[in-house]
């Protein structure tokens, strides 16, 4: 099993040969005694949307504000487009960054504060109206021009940003949390507005979230990071679906991790010893017989019902609902085990009920089931 210092990179080159527009290489940043980024790695091409996630003090912000040039590492190399930006100043680096606060200026008019930037290189005056019209054109905010940050609303300020950020035409764009300040509604409609504007202006863009689900709507590919390394890399599905560690499995999504021991590794499928009772999976390991390894069961892919299974066998358990939290779109169902263990199960409320109460409730008896494919299998 890779350990965090070996986490994948790939792809080093996409599909057409080119060159990756970002190359990490061996950076590491302290400050003080305290290592915030250490010996990292990282490829990311041309047109990528591209996150940096992970909690508080994980390093994430540490490196985009390297690749800004506001910070640079004690050792190792950063180059954009090809050039090694260790001796070259944020003003002068093909990038742009968009801050969490946005910072507007709230005396200047949508175009002005999105013009700005055009006016400190000395462009030409009619270039610049062209580029505001047709970046206002892109963020859809053509009609609120002439208006003032304080009577836009949040979204709106952020696509004003955005715009701003944009029109200078970066090769790369930074954005740090750039949708925190957005309530949760709004904060998911305009995850969708970012990446297709994204895709329009094909610009790479890097974002550090702490936003799982952010990070997984957003990006094509993205790197949990913790204490300054990145733990994996992969697409959002990959990481979900594929975790390469008990941090990963646990950070994204939530899981039912518990620990096992393999009593049989077959060519094709692995059986473990868990507290659920026998975990069969349809697909070949490189576990030994007799390894202790976690499982980990995400509760969507459980089967929920108060019935019991057919036949015995392996991938099924029954419980007792300890308890339940109505979602709305979902129910979580908290379920006891016999032997005291608590599991979490999801499941989606696809008919509405006719009474006020109806299906499994609290203190039934219920039996649990999953997919042979469902369980993953990590060492570490």
């Amino acid at each position: 099993m890779a350990d965090a210092q070996s986490a994948p990179t790939t792809p080093i080159h996409d599909q057409n040969g080119s060159e990756p527009i970002v190359q990490i290489r061996g950076v590491t940043k302290k400050f003080g005694d305290v290592t915030a980024v250490e010996n990292v790695d990282l490829d990311i091409m041309q047109g990528e949307l591209f996150c940096l996630l992970g909690g508080s003090g994980c390093g994430k912000s540490t490196l985009l504000r390297m690749l800004a040039g506001f910070e640079f590492p004690e050792s190792g190399s950063i180059n954009i487009d090809g050039v090694n930006m260790s001796d070259v100043p944020a003003f002068e680096r093909p990038t742009n960054m968009m801050f969490q606060s946005y910072a507007l200026f709230p005396h200047m008019s949508v175009e002005k504060n999105v013009a700005f930037g055009l006016e400190q290189d000395k462009i030409a005056k009619a270039e610049i109206e062209d580029r505001v019209h047709e970046i206002l054109k892109l963020v859809e905010l053509e009609d609120y021009k002439k208006r003032k940050p304080q009577q836009l609303s949040g979204g709106q300020r952020q696509r004003v940003a955005l715009a701003r950020s944009l029109v200078k035409e970066p090769k790369l764009l930074l954005l740090d949390e750039p949708l925190a300040a957005l309530d949760k509604k709004l904060r998911k409609q305009t995850q969708f507005e970012l990446a297709n504007i994204q895709e329009q202006v094909g610009v790479t863009f890097i974002v550090v979230t702490h936003d799982q689900e952010e990070a997984m709507t957003l990006s094509t590919r993205m790197a949990v990071m913790d204490k300054g390394r990145f733990i994996q890399i992969g697409t959002p599905t990959e990481i979900y679906e594929f975790p390469e560690t008990r941090f990963v499995a646990d950070f994204i999504g939530s899981a039912n991790i518990m620990p096992g021991k393999v009593t049989e590794n077959g060519a094709d499928h692995i059986r473990v010893a868990t507290d659920l009772g026998e975990v069969y999976v349809d697909h070949g390991h490189t576990f030994a017989e007799g390894s202790q390894i976690w499982v980990a069961l995400r509760p969507e892919k459980i089967y929920l019902t108060t019935s019991p299974h057919e036949t015995a066998g392996p991938n099924q358990t029954e419980g007792m609902v300890d308890d339940i939290g109505y979602l709305g779109e979902t129910s979580l169902y908290k379920v006891r085990l016999t032997n005291g263990e608590i599991i979490d199960v999801t499941a989606p409320n696809l008919i509405r009920p006719k009474t006020r109460t109806h299906g499994i409730t609290w203190k039934d008896k219920v039996y649990l089931r999953w997919e042979p494919s469902s369980a993953m299998l990590l060492g570490s």
